[in-house]
């Protein structure tokens, strides 16, 4: 058995229970077998076994008041997973899917797509099964401000920089910043995704969605292609989704398809980006609202939106959404191009259905990195005291892109994985933290 292979069923067997961090440990390490071996430093210094496991995972109680006065309690975490090369870097999600397992696979990708933007950030990721859904504003702050007063010990602008992530936008930003001055008296850059008048930085809303298409838009173009013309699907509505959208619309692209949780909506004339920001950012409704925008589009609640025949996927909703049975639907209609918006949204047999049939795939460590490589700006122009404008962000963010992808196609290369977008990201990801580790020694 190789050093990769005997270090993935260790994970497997010290962490029971856990099949989305599994699954995201053996996308890594079987990417990374043919490479270890042959550089016995990485055995013989450990660095697969300690870069699998946590430097640490913080959980604590989160007690907060509703509306009627009852005190409720959820969960909190805080998996800081790798800083060999820079602070910890990661999400806060607030949804009742989260755990200690899917945190820790989101960590874990976190230390391979921080590392791919070329900037100095770690690993981490953390959030509560507390749902902000439904939740008055004033029931939102109460649970916010109380994560934070245990949170506030872990991070700071030089330890651990959180940001938004699925359930956390700029409400909750906003609450979990100034608790975290209300109790430090520090006025920093702990956090990112934050509101401009408070040290945000422009471009950062769009920054993930836009980050995707401009990498696709490279993709592509490296096959002498490019998205006019071209018929998208976009799964979610949220704010990952929309910006893809409009940035794939602005490049000529037409998107026919997008879905929340509950259902889809597919609009042949193109889907009215509008529409969907005023019911899913202003109202904060449901998809089946579509409707009222565009009565000729249809809404399904059965079915897939993978059925909806496309040339370019950009999944972005959440993980495992894409299967091998829907990756076989959207090969037969023809797709050409698949970008992971969303962390693995697609599962491994559904990447190895689109390999096998030659459809470019791209995973979301690398197409999907766009909102982290704005956060590290973000942090850049807390640090200097200064706000960049739109464009100088935006360029910033595409050129990080572009570089992303042509670092990943020239590793997957250099190591006989041609083609192998998911190999040359996680071995590129994996090589500049792996010899940051080996410098620092045994921490």
């Amino acid at each position: 058995m190789s050093y990769a292979n005997d270090v993935l069923q260790h994970v497997i067997e010290r962490n029971p229970g856990e099949p989305e961090f599994h699954q995201a440990a053996r996308e890594v390490l079987e990417s990374l077998a043919p490479l270890v071996d042959k550089n016995p430093v990485y055995h013989k210094n450990g660095i697969l076994e300690r870069i699998v496991e946590p430097d640490r995972a913080i959980m604590f109680r989160v007690p907060w008041i509703d509306d009627s006065g009852h005190i409720k309690v959820n969960k909190g975490y805080r998996v800081q997973f790798n800083n060999a090369i820079g602070p910890y870097k990661g999400g806060l999600r607030l949804h009742p899917s989260v755990n200690l397992g899917i945190l820790k696979f989101l960590g874990f990708e976190q230390i391979f797509k921080n590392s791919l933007t070329g900037l100095p950030i770690g690993g981490a990721k953390g959030g509560s099964d507390f749902d902000p859904k439904g939740k008055s504003d004033t029931e939102v702050m109460s649970f916010c401000q109380s994560f934070m007063t245990e949170l506030y010990r872990y991070v700071g602008k030089d330890m651990d920089v959180p940001a938004g992530d699925i359930g956390v936008g700029a409400r909750e930003i906003g609450f979990m910043f100034g608790q975290y001055k209300r109790i430090t008296g520090l006025y920093e850059g702990f956090i990112t995704g934050k509101g401009l008048p408070y040290g945000g930085s422009l471009a950062r809303k769009e920054a993930t969605g836009y980050g995707l298409v401009y990498l696709m838009e490279e993709l592509l173009a490296s096959k002498g292609m490019d998205f006019q013309d071209k018929r998208v699907v976009v799964s979610g509505s949220g704010n990952v989704a929309i910006y893809a959208h409009e940035k794939a619309t602005q490049l000529g692209g037409k998107v026919v398809a997008m879905c929340d949780s509950n259902g889809w909506i597919y609009d042949e004339e193109g889907v009215d980006l509008d529409a969907v920001k005023q019911i899913k950012e202003v109202e904060r409704k449901r998809i089946k609202e579509y409707l009222n925008y565009r009565p000729k589009a249809e809404y399904h609640e059965d079915g897939s939106i993978w059925d909806v025949p496309c040339d370019i996927a950009l999944p972005s909703a959440t993980q495992n959404e894409l299967c091998a049975e829907y990756a076989k639907v959207l090969i037969k209609n023809g797709v050409v191009a698949v970008g992971e918006g969303a962390n693995m949204p697609c599962t491994h047999g559904a990447v190895a259905a689109f390999q096998s049939a030659g459809v470019m795939f791209v995973p979301g460590k690398a197409a999907n990195a766009g909102g982290v490589a704005t956060s590290a700006l973000e942090m850049t122009q807390n640090s200097m005291r200064l706000s960049w404008t739109f464009a100088e962000v935006d360029q910033k963010l595409k050129q990080i892109m572009i570089n992303i992808l042509r670092n990943t196609s020239t590793t997957a290369e250099k190591y006989g994985f041609k083609g192998n977008f998911v190999a040359g990201a996680n071995i590129a990801g994996f090589m500049k933290v792996a010899d940051a580790m080996l410098a620092h020694g045994l921490v």
